[in-house]
């Protein structure tokens, strides 16, 4: 892959300006189209997409069609869907003491936005944000991960012939490419990453008071009861953990549990995995690879940290690394210091709901926690006493496919949330607009007290007449 020469950043940026500037992006019908040719390049370069995300994360087609190429269809469909609605003005109600009076609030685009992507689902989380950003009217930059080169390279190759050049642009490269990015004026950046590298595009958007919104992530916790149905508990973590070999910023990152419910509990995971992906899974199409070796080595180094339980093999040649369940894991080793970010999961023993919930409250707000109890009282618990991005109750990562709820994180794991109607919203500006009929006497009435006293008469003089 060929990086975007730092010397052309600015001249993009200036020319995205421009046509943002001439109105290119505003109308309905520029932001319908626009759409429906992404929806197209998607479907049409299907197949293509599936190489790619194959070559970078060894993701099977049927991984690559569910959690990337079909979820942006059904973004974009559901955009498409409700984009005039989203678009219209809303009156407001304004207070009696302002009538007559009327009150609009206009949705506005941003101007020129730039979206960093990440390479855990590097088609999905480039576009996701891009669809928000045409919808609003927005013109944008994309830049995709250096991490998931053969994506990043299709997308430079049929964006900028499937989209509006004078509003769409894509820059490739790693460091160097991103930094002269981020000196750049922006209207919006939106960032999904690492807390790191969240804080560096922070501190570089301050510098021009640009608004980012940061999607981060964490250590999402699980928390399972003995009023569970251990079988079916453990198909769904397994389920949300092992999608994309652990790599998904919404995975289950450890569990929570009763020592005498996490040793009923391990075994079932260890059935789960083996329905999931059998028993050759070295050999399965369907089940992906770490993306560097950098990464690798950084799991591996995690397999001492408790005893295994179910997995654990690894092969640095072609980075595999077996869904892998740790027992016995103490709260202070290394595996529980920061997001896993793979396929290795460790159950935590602790003493019972009050030191799950201390545990959690404790520790930086994750961007989901999911809880497994049939308790009502246990349920209401979790949602009162604890804080995080999303809560799932008998299920994990669901949350992410529905775009009536925002997504997004809080604290540590992330600022602003996005999804359907708030992708738009969060790529807008909502701009108040007031009219009042040009009669001075209604506008003295709205704003003096009523005079009553013969000594305030003066006073009302002077004031209609400076009104």
């Amino acid at each position: 892959m060929t990086a975007t020469s730092t010397d052309r950043i600015p001249g993009i940026v200036a020319g995205l300006r421009h046509g943002y500037t001439a109105g290119v992006t505003r109308p309905e019908a520029w932001r319908r189209a626009q759409l429906e040719r992404l929806r197209a390049l998607l479907l049409d370069r299907g197949a293509d997409f599936e190489a790619a995300l194959r070559t970078d994360l060894g993701k099977s087609g049927t991984e690559s069609q569910l959690t990337e190429i079909g979820f942006l269809v059904a973004e974009i469909d559901h955009a498409l869907a409700r984009l005039r609605s989203w678009m219209r003005p809303r009156r407001a109600p304004l207070p009696l003491a302002l009538q007559p009076a009327s009150a609009r609030i206009v949705p506005e685009p941003l101007g020129v936005v730039l979206v960093i992507a990440p390479w855990n689902y590097p088609l999905m989380l480039a576009l996701s944000p891009l669809v928000g950003a045409i919808a609003a009217g927005n013109a944008a930059v994309v830049k995709p991960s250096e991490l998931a080169p053969a994506t990043s390279a299709l997308l430079a190759l049929l964006l900028p012939d499937a989209l509006d050049r004078r509003a769409v642009a894509v820059v490739t490269g790693g460091v160097p490419e991103t930094s002269a990015l981020l000196a750049e004026p922006f209207d919006h950046i939106f960032y999904t990453g690492n807390g790191r590298v969240g804080r560096i595009v922070a501190r570089a958007a301050a510098e021009h008071l640009t608004p980012v919104t940061l999607e981060l992530g964490g250590k999402s916790p699980v928390y399972v009861d003995a009023t569970t149905p251990l079988a079916e508990t453990a198909r769904r973590i397994a389920w949300g953990k092992f999608m994309n070999a652990g790599q998904t910023c919404v995975a289950p990152d450890y569990v929570l549990g009763e020592p005498e419910v996490l040793e009923r509990l391990a075994p079932r995971l260890a059935d789960a995995i083996h329905e999931l992906y059998g028993s050759a899974i070295a050999r399965n199409p369907d089940y992906g690879r770490i993306v560097n070796d950098a990464h690798f080595a950084r799991l591996t180094g995690y397999l001492a940290d408790g005893e295994i339980l179910a997995g654990g093999a690894h092969d640095a040649a072609s980075r595999f690394l077996e869904p892998t369940v740790l027992g016995g894991v103490d709260p202070g080793a290394p595996v529980m210091q920061e997001e896993i970010f793979g396929p290795i999961l460790p159950l935590v023993p602790i003493a019972g709901l009050d030191a799950a919930l201390a545990f959690v409250a404790g520790r930086d707000r994750p961007l989901a926690a999911y809880v497994f109890s049939e308790d009502a009282a246990v349920r209401r618990r979790w949602e009162r006493e604890t804080s995080s991005g999303a809560l799932n109750f008998g299920v994990p990562s669901l949350h992410l496919a529905a775009p009536e709820l925002p997504f997004g994180g809080v604290g540590p794991s992330g600022t602003g949330a996005y999804h359907g109607e708030r992708s738009f919203a969060r790529f807008s500006h909502e701009k108040p607009v007031l009219a009042k009929p040009l009669a001075p006497d209604t506008l003295a009435a709205t704003i003096m007290p009523p005079f009553t006293p013969a000594k305030d008469a003066l006073a009302r003089r002077v004031l209609r007449r400076l009104l």
